[in-house]
């Protein structure tokens, strides 16, 4: 299986609003560093996993209407726990959908998988990977 993965960052404020956050539960700020490797079972026709340049301009699309935002107050997060999982997850369906969509250019439908892995700290991250149809 072969693999390629770009990388951006984000800087976000939230609130996790249950006790079972601890003081998460509170409004706070996170730095991601975010991850999203894609794989694909042969390389391209042009010896590629996938455009490296389109990788990282539809990630950093995605990323742009998160970046410097209190994820509370846009409408499409309304009564949602924006926890780090759920941000991988939903990082993931953007990619997917690029992908599906040729945005990710032409070898984008012929990927296999993708992972999204955002990195709160040097010792905590967390990621979703799913097999694209």
């Amino acid at each position: 299986m072969f693999s390629v993965e770009v990388r951006d960052r984000i800087m976000i404020g939230h609130s996790l609003p249950d006790p079972f956050f601890g003081p998460a539960r509170n409004m706070h700020g996170a730095t991601f560093v975010v991850d999203v490797a894609f794989f694909r079972e042969r390389l391209t026709r042009h010896n590629v996993v996938v455009d490296i340049g389109a990788a990282l301009e539809v990630l950093n699309r995605t990323l742009k209407p998160l970046n410097y935002q209190n994820l509370d107050a846009l409408p499409q997060f309304a009564g949602v726990l924006t926890t780090t999982e759920f941000l991988c997850k939903h990082i993931f369906d953007a990619m997917a959908q690029a992908a599906a969509s040729g945005a990710l250019g032409e070898d984008g439908a012929g990927l296999s998988r993708i992972k999204v892995t955002l990195h709160e700290t040097d010792l905590a991250r967390a990621s979703y990977e799913g097999v694209l149809a």
